[in-house]
């Protein structure tokens, strides 16, 4: 019989100020682009972010992971260094990068996937909600 795999998400929020530009062009060609979200004077999101790891479950446990372990692995890796961070400014593992919610998504895979493994799951999916109209998921593909 295959082992069974499982899917668990833990859901954490933080709070953001971003611009969306490149230093590269004018404050008009960035206003064109980017609209509003291009303020040079920020602008920020109350984002939700979904992590979901998987793996077999665990037939001692009854789970997959300890759910403080991947809230505490969230917490130290990511929410600590974003929530209510200039996330253009104050965060080094986005530096050098236009934040927008793709690359914020990619940048907390990248931040989560080896701690998430040393507790024995697989990040299946980071999922960052910025509006309740508008959410990115990013599967480390």
């Amino acid at each position: 019989m295959a082992e069974k795999i499982i899917y668990i998400t833990r859901r954490e929020r933080f709070n953001g100020a971003h611009r969306l530009f490149r230093p590269d062009w004018s404050d008009e060609k960035n206003m064109e682009v980017f609209g509003k979200c291009s303020n040079p004077n920020w602008h920020g999101h109350n984002y939700i972010l979904y992590v979901t790891v998987k793996g077999p479950m665990n037939p001692e446990t009854g789970y997959l992971v300890n759910l403080k372990d991947l809230s505490r692995i969230m917490q130290e890796q990511v929410i600590d260094k974003l929530d209510h961070k200039n996330l253009n400014v104050e965060v080094d593992f986005l530096k050098d990068t236009i934040i927008s919610s793709e690359n914020i998504a990619i940048a907390i895979w990248n931040q989560l996937a080896k701690p998430v493994a040393s507790i024995g799951a697989a990040l299946h999916c980071v999922k960052l909600v910025e509006t309740e109209n508008n959410y990115v998921e990013y599967f480390g593909e």
